[in-house]
């Protein structure tokens, strides 16, 4: 088949050894007849030949070597999909010979214009770095340009490779650390656990720490209120000079992770929690453990790992998990490394007030199946006797009723824990002892018996009638114990000849004489070494003198400690801990500075990355209607004199602005809502007198324009939409995607980025929704519709006009926004309360929604004086759109760049009412908030837009075809709008 002349027969062999490989079959065989089909021109084949090669090269480097200048010209390959692959299988060859190869291809794939052959670029750094160290120079050049990129598709594995080329290079991250909290929630799952490790690392050299005065800012706080109200001006400054002030840089990545704790991906949640524990000041550390405990319902092995952390952390601050003590307890369905992690942090958070249901709870655990389980709960029993001095009687007598239980696993336990609570109090258990020595030919786990012995040995002047027949019991059955019993039965019988040799003198003499004989020489050994220092004689040295005070010593009592008292010195979350030894590749978590070096070095290189992307991304040319507002005198008879000297000027110094903006937003990050609402408000003035103004101004010469065209009045109001765009293009944010910004500036070449005045009557939507109905609003309804006013609320912000009529005969006070129940990354501006309003009146008010680019309800209280409501507002995908206006070419060439996985189609059956020109135009530019595209053909109707959010293009294109059917094709970064818009046009052209 794969020598086949037909690409369907090579397309099915193709996937059916794919297919073996997923199996995991072995189809290296194969290799010869595959490599083949590398030149293939179909692009299905290609992408599968890619799939197999990239599994087999290392093994068949050979002959995948013979392919090299197939695989070379695949990387300027105008589908992204090949030039990624191609890049992938080149990465996965590795022999040594091609590395000058790998690294041109990497350096040039590194500026590709796809994001996803830049991610791709990134991933083959760590296997060219692999097979040939000696790159690391130049790898690196490549990593600090990748991580300048913007795109969240490149931003995990760039730092992924940062990581494994040259962790220790801090000072490429100074730049690019906001950029990187910023995008972060943006990111996919793997890479933002990578980035979250990264900058935890980098956190802990760059702030100094949050814990050392984390009471002190509380005593301080308080000690200033007081001093306040006393008016003593000296000692509050005094006071205020030592309160510790967190870098805004650290707040930053603390307030852009806290978020990704609410992550379906355990890693990402481990990630963040691991980051808090290690960065977040002990009184902000508390808010993991909820989204911790929320991960025990995950399977098993994801509990592990979990539980292990919270193990740790429960040791050194119990009061995190305290409220969520019922979670921990344990399910008869728990394997048993589960259950021990849960016994282990129950231990750890034992205290006076809940160790009553805790013990309680371990006498259930105690009565288990499972042997090893029942065992380490009673370890756990002595662990809780020792740390709580109120139930030590308690636990000991506990312990003591378990001696007579059936079990000898249980019983054996439980004699080990009491010898070692025994230690702490002897004096009063002398009767434990006896009854301990009479289960004596009961046992027969040896640690238990060496325990029992060793009590008896160790406390044998209060038990002086019972010791030296336990001697004579265990000297007849010494050679069948176990080597642990014998060197106890040795040490008791040389105890005894010391205190009691009267009566035990030929007993011990008898058993030195078995042990002096025995196979083990750890036993032969013990009994020569007592026998010189009990049996004096000429030879013996002078140490025989202190044989009493060698072995009567007082002995320290244990301390009953849990095994994960000293794991915190390796970082949260890493293999490294989980195994408890340092594992290869592991990088220490240095320790907070004493001064935190300069901070200048993240404002000053991100100004700079800040110009350098301006300077890419042609905002000079993007920037032009906007300042021409300005920059132009009041006279605008005709545009067309306006000089191409005064246009670059007008656009040199929109790009000063622009920088000094950018420069100014990243470095006050860390300031309060409040400020940051009233900067947005002062904004959106700004911005719409300037589009008012510029609207004004360009619409007289576009008329003009179109009017010597001899293009109809009809046509004329059906692109009018393009006014929306321009305003939106004049004050868009920074944070657009590379593929829009690069759309806008060829546009702005073309000259079409000028637009004709808004027709509002024809854009904006008439429908509304209802919010609230005056039954459930008792008396209060709210209506909302959207009205396509862009930046009104500033960047990714949907303007949503609400109407709030009072159906009551009593006024309505103090109506506002309260609590907001929203998805992730969702943010609400809300709209200035209304005071009072009166019976029958109906007032309207503006209101913006973040809506991240997806059409989730956003949830939140409408609320009075006395009531609150629960409300919903969901937007249609068409309104997460701003209008954008480009020439037809630059439109083909996006669209050129936005196929594979970019596009979304399908071909429809179109109302004969529906199949003009001007209807189409209306019915979709209706449905959704596009631009419309000038077309050279009237059978192709073009539109233009980008999301509100994340400003990635969307271009959609109505191709009416013969026999009434239409082709609708979607282009955009963002399938999944893609996609939801297109059900939403189906329906709009196919019915009347």
């Amino acid at each position: 088949m794969l020598e086949s002349s037909k690409d369907s027969a090579k397309l099915d062999a193709m996937k059916r050894i794919v297919g073996m490989i997923a199996k995991g079959k072995n189809a290296s065989e194969l290799f010869p007849a595959v490599v083949k089909n590398v030149a293939s021109k179909n692009i299905e084949i290609k992408k599968l030949v890619y799939v197999y090669l990239m599994r087999y090269a290392e093994e068949q480097q050979d002959l995948a070597l013979l392919s090299i200048s197939t695989f070379q010209r695949a990387l300027k390959d105008p589908n992204q999909l090949i030039r990624a692959s191609a890049l992938r299988v080149l990465s996965s060859i590795r022999v040594p010979i091609i590395v000058p190869i790998m690294m041109l291809a990497i350096k040039e794939a590194s500026s590709d214009l796809s994001p996803y052959v830049r991610k791709n670029a990134a991933h083959a750094i760590q296997k060219l770095y692999s097979l040939d160290p000696e790159q690391k120079e130049m790898l690196i050049e490549v990593i600090e340009k990748l991580l300048k990129d913007r795109s969240t598709l490149v931003a995990g594995s760039v730092v992924m490779a940062f990581e494994e080329v040259c962790p220790d290079r801090i000072d490429l991250i100074h730049k690019n650390y906001r950029k990187l909290c910023n995008l972060l929630v943006d990111v996919e799952e793997w890479g933002q656990v990578v980035i979250i490790h990264m900058l935890t690392r980098y956190a802990r050299t760059q702030f100094v720490s949050p814990w050392k005065t984390d009471d002190d800012v509380v005593e301080e706080y308080n000690e200033n209120n007081f001093y306040e109200s006393d008016g003593e001006q000296k000692e509050k400054d005094r006071n205020v000079k030592k309160t510790y002030t967190m870098d805004p840089d650290h707040r930053l990545l603390l307030r852009n992770t806290k978020p990704l704790l609410q992550s379906r991906n355990a890693a990402v949640v481990m990630a963040v929690a691991q980051l808090y524990w290690h960065l977040a000041p002990k009184s902000e550390a508390g808010i993991v453990s909820k989204s911790l405990v929320r991960l025990l319902r995950s399977n098993r092995e994801v509990q592990y790992i979990v539980l292990q952390n919270i193990a740790t952390m429960s040791i050194q601050r119990k009061g995190m998990f305290e409220p969520y003590l019922k979670s921990f307890y344990v399910r008869s369905t728990d394997p048993t490394m589960i259950k021990t992690l849960k016994l282990e942090i129950l231990t750890n958070l034992a205290n006076e007030a809940n160790i009553s249901t805790l013990l309680r709870e371990f006498q259930t655990y105690v009565k288990s199946q499972d042997k090893q389980f029942a065992a380490a709960t009673i370890q756990a029993i002595g662990r809780c006797a020792t740390n709580i001095t109120e139930v030590t009687d308690t636990c000991l007598n506990g312990l003591v009723c378990l001696l007579s239980n059936r079990d000898e696993t249980v019983v054996a336990e439980s004699v080990v824990v009491i010898k070692k609570l025994l230690q702490t109090q002897p004096a009063h258990h002398g009767e434990i002892i006896k009854h301990m020595a009479k289960l004596l030919d009961n046992i027969t786990v040896p640690v238990a018996r060496a325990s029992i012995l060793w009590l008896i040995g160790e406390y044998c002047e209060r038990v002086p009638k019972i010791a030296p027949d336990v001697l004579r019991k265990t000297a007849k059955s010494f050679t069948n114990e176990d080597d642990l019993v014998k060197l106890q039965i040795l040490n008791l019988g040389a105890k005894l000849y010391l205190t009691n040799s009267k009566q035990t003198k030929l007993l011990t003499q008898y058993v030195l004489n078995l042990g002096k004989y025995d196979q083990s020489y750890d036993i032969r050994d013990r009994t020569r070494f007592i026998r010189q220092l009990i049996v004096p004689n000429e030879k013996s040295g002078a140490l025989s003198k202190y044989a009493k005070k060698i072995f009567l010593a007082q002995k320290p009592a244990p301390l009953l400690e849990s095994p994960f008292k000293d794991r915190d010195h390796f970082q949260l979350g890493t293999l490294s801990h989980t195994l408890n030894s340092r594992a290869t590749g592991y990088l220490e978590l240095s320790d907070w500075p004493d001064v935190a070096p300069d901070p200048a070095v993240r404002n000053v290189e991100v100004a700079e990355s800040a110009k350098e992307w301006t300077a890419i991304l042609g905002k000079t040319k993007k920037e032009k209607p906007t300042e021409k507002f300005y920059s132009e005198s009041e006279e605008e008879e005709d545009e067309s004199a306006s000089t191409g000297a005064t246009e670059s000027e007008s656009g040199s110094e929109s790009e000063k602005e622009d920088k000094e903006e950018g420069s100014s937003d990243e470095s006050s990050g860390s300031s309060s809502s409040s400020e940051e609402s009233s900067d947005s408000e002062s904004d959106s003035k700004e911005s719409t007198a300037k589009k008012t103004s510029g609207a004004v101004k360009e619409s007289n010469a576009e008329e003009s324009k179109k009017k010597a065209k001899g293009i109809s009045k009809n046509r004329n109001t059906s692109s009018s939409s393009d006014t929306e765009s321009s305003s939106s293009e004049g004050s868009s944010s920074d944070s657009k995607s590379v593929s829009d910004s690069r759309s806008d500036s060829d546009s702005g070449k073309s000259g079409s980025a000028t637009s004709s005045k808004v027709t509002t009557q024809v854009f904006v939507p008439t429908k509304t929704h209802e919010m609230l109905h005056r039954m459930t609003g008792k008396g209060l309804s709210a209506h909302y519709h959207f009205s396509r006013q862009p930046d009104m609320f500033g960047d990714h912000m949907v303007p949503v006009q609400v109407t709030v009529t009072n159906t009551t005969d009593q006024k309505i006070e103090n109506i506002h926004i309260g609590e907001k129940k929203l998805p992730l990354g969702m943010r609400i501006h809300e709209f200035n309360p209304i005071e009072c309003l009166e019976p029958g009146g109906s007032v309207t008010v503006s209101m913006g929604i973040d809506f991240c680019d997806s059409t989730q309800t956003a949830s939140f209280q409408l609320c009075t004086k006395d009531d609150h409501f629960n409300v919903n507002i969901q937007p249609p995908v068409g309104e997460l759109l701003l209008p954008v206006t480009m020439s037809e070419k630059d439109f083909k060439k996006e669209q050129g760049m936005l196929t594979g996985m970019n596009e979304t189609s399908a071909t429809i059956a179109v109302a004969p009412q529906n199949s003009t020109s001007l209807v189409i135009i209306e019915k979709v530019v209706k449905a959704a908030n596009l631009g419309v595209v000038p077309s050279g053909q009237d059978n192709i109707h073009r539109f233009a837009a980008k999301t509100v959010h994340s400003g990635s293009l969307m271009l959609v294109t109505v191709e009416l075809k013969e026999s009434s059917t239409a082709q609708l094709i979607i282009n955009t970064e963002k399938t999944v709008i893609g996609s939801v818009l297109l059900r939403e046009l189906k329906p709009v052209l196919s019915q009347g």
